[in-house]
């Protein structure tokens, strides 16, 4: 994977919400590097997963490792919650602007409502 630094040169056919990103961290003077990819979109591939509660009232972003196993039973007790699961793609485009395969601690930026 090759790394650049900075915002892309010609912004031609990248998505709102990618150049939404680079205007930020630019705005904060913030120096960042970026990979180009295609989504990632199996845990094998990447382990920043967008997760809730069964109530589907509490929302996490888990960013671990991933040559880390991911086990639920692991993160459920410290959070106070009996059960996690993935999700939805309508609430990861709700409260993050994000889609699947492009989940990303950036993300948080658009969480106006701190979900």
């Amino acid at each position: 994977m090759k790394l650049f630094k900075g915002r892309p040169k010609d912004e031609t056919g990248r998505l709102e919400k990618e150049i939404k990103v680079y205007d930020f961290l630019d705005g904060l003077g913030i120096e960042y590097e970026r990979t180009d990819h295609e989504p990632a979109d199996t845990m094998e591939a990447c382990k920043n997963l967008f997760l809730c509660n069964r109530q589907k009232t509490d929302f996490y972003l888990l960013m671990m490792p991933g040559n880390k196993p991911f086990k639920t039973k692991d993160i459920t007790a410290p959070l106070g919650c009996s059960r996690l699961s993935f999700a939805s793609p309508e609430y990861m485009e709700k409260f993050l602007n994000i889609s699947p395969g492009a989940v990303s601690i950036m993300g948080l930026m658009n969480d106006s409502e701190n979900r």
